[in-house]
């Protein structure tokens, strides 16, 4: 298993991360193509809207994942957690794009209405908020800048962010749906598994 995992590896490290990139942006061309043909229902403003900020849910649980895959399977995806964080945020930017644009029709008065008085709406902004200061430092000029500890440590918030999407998904939609049910259990794993390896670090260093 181990020499498996060693192959998989070496293998992994020889391949770039910039076609992630160009196949992860395929689906935006193909939901629109569905929304202006009648392929995303009587609401497709909303389904499309609800498509990409699920898609967005998925990249952040992946980016959760890697740690995990390294620490128990011994698969270092690594190199490619950045590209999953800021492929992320691309479509929680285009998840809020078509609210402001297309759902609101750039009706900022009653946007920033809902925003307060709507829970789920306002713990989506806020999670968009979370994002924004990673997405704008997740390049290598950033991170020399910055330090790696203090890069490291403000990337952090990115459990902050994934833990509100979830919340946000939760709360979006109406009456006790399996599917979102099933992200936050998958989130609250994840970040579980987080909470079990600073406890054992720290026990290490008082040890």
């Amino acid at each position: 298993m181990g020499h498996i995992m060693d192959k998989t590896n070496s293998t992994l490290r020889r391949v770039p991360t910039w076609p992630f990139y160009i196949l992860l942006c395929l689906p935006v061309p193909w939901l629109l193509y569905l929304a202006q043909t009648g392929g995303l229902g009587r609401e497709p403003i909303n389904a499309l809207e609800r498509e990409l900020g699920e898609i967005a849910l998925q990249l952040l649980i992946a980016g959760l994942c890697v740690t995990p895959l390294r620490e128990y399977l011994g698969l270092n995806l690594l190199k490619f957690r950045r590209m999953l964080g800021v492929m992320a945020f691309t479509y929680v930017a285009l998840h809020l794009t078509v609210w402001v644009v297309l759902d609101m029709s750039l009706l900022w008065g009653q946007m920033w209405a809902d925003i307060w008085k709507r829970p789920y709406i306002t713990i989506g902004m806020a999670g968009f908020l979370v994002l924004l200061p990673l997405a704008l430092t997740s390049n290598n000029l950033s991170v020399r800048k910055m330090g790696a500890a203090a890069w490291r440590k403000l990337h952090k918030l990115t459990y902050v962010a994934v833990l509100l999407g979830g919340v946000h998904y939760l709360w979006l939609v109406k009456g006790i749906q399996i599917e979102p049910i099933i992200y936050m259990a998958a989130i609250l794993g994840l970040l579980s598994l987080r909470v079990v390896r600073f406890a054992r670090k720290r026990a290490k260093r008082v040890a």
